[in-house]
Parts: structure tokens; C-alpha cells; sequence
């Protein structure tokens, strides 16, 4: 199983002002390009349900898990282009079921409770971090708890003249 972090931050370390802040509001057309053909790559996309509603396009036949307090009121808005769901299971359970339906690479595309949930359960192998030529001096960052992962610089790309992309392994 692949089960990967991406998200975009500021150069000061942030993922957005505030937690409905988009972050394609903010980031180059490089990291929307690079973003959009990872979670293409994935197999399923996780991601929390306030991060969810500030989507406006979701890439054609993917498949979302869509963590909320109430999995059971969960509704697919668009059901035409993508299947989603509700859940609330714990990282490992989650990922046990999607090994089982045959999933084989999951992308995690946040918020900073999701990303924090997951990196804590020890089930990330990689992270994929934009980082964008933009200051915020304060907002959300990318994790919302402490914990302390050691990590191996895989590559480094320059998306473009202002955008660096950081691919990271987690030693687990």
C-alpha cells in the first residue's frame, strides 16, 4: 500500500489563513497541475469534510473518503462524477478496507486534523510539500498536534522560478 501526504504551504510554513481558506486560491498553476495529476495517480483521495466543501471540481470517476463526526449523513453531492463517502474509521482500519476493495494508492490531501491523524497512526509512506513564494505570518499549518516522524529528502523540483516541490520518504 501507498499512502501519501500532499499539500501546499507558504514559505512560512502554512496551509492556509484559515481552515476554509482554499489553497487554490493562493498557489501557482505549477501546484495545481502537480496536485491534481497526484491525486489522479491515487486510487482513493482522503481528506476531511471541511476541506472537502471547498472544492468546486473533483477529477472524473475518482473516489473519496470523506471524514466526518456523522459518516451516516454524509451525502455524495455529485454522484455523477465521483464516489464518495463518509466514514470515521481509524486510519489503520481504514486503510485495512481499502487494501481489501483492492486500493493500492491513497493520496491524503488534508486538512491539518487529517494529515495529523494519519502521520501520528504511522500509515504514511511519502509526503509530496509544494512550497509556495507567498508569507501568511500566521494561519493553519500543516499539522495541528505534536509528534515527531524523522524523514528522508527523496527530491527536490523546481515546479517553476517561485514554486518548490519537496518529495519526502517517512522512516517508520
Amino acid at each position: 500500500m501507498n499512502c501519501f501526504i500532499i499539500a501546499a504551504l507558504t514559505a512560512d510554513g502554512f496551509i492556509g489563513r484559515t481552515i476554509d481558506d482554499r489553497s487554490f486560491d493562493w498557489t501557482s498553476k505549477e501546484d495545481k497541475q502537480f496536485y491534481i495529476n497526484k491525486i489522479k495517480s491515487a486510487d482513493a483521495i482522503i481528506m476531511g469534510s471541511k476541506t472537502f466543501d471547498t472544492f468546486k471540481l473533483h477529477p472524473r470517476g475518482s473516489r473519496w473518503e470523506i471524514y466526518t463526526r456523522s459518516p451516516q449523513e454524509f451525502v455524495n453531492h455529485k454522484p455523477d462524477i465521483i464516489r464518495a463517502s463518509g466514514t470515521d474509521e481509524e486510519p489503520q482500519e481504514l486503510i485495512k478496507r481499502l487494501e481489501k476493495e483492492g486500493v493500492e494508492s491513497i493520496a491524503i490531501a488534508g486538512g491539518a486534523s487529517i494529515y495529523t491523524m494519519f502521520m501520528k497512526a504511522g500509515v504514511v509512506d511519502r509526503l509530496y510539500l509544494t512550497v509556495e513564494s507567498v508569507l501568511f505570518g500566521d494561519g493553519v499549518k500543516l499539522f495541528n498536534q505534536g509528534f515527531e516522524k524523522k524523514l528522508n529528502l527523496v527530491k527536490t523540483q523546481n515546479l517553476s522560478p517561485k514554486t518548490l516541490l519537496l518529495e519526502y520518504s517517512v522512516n517508520q
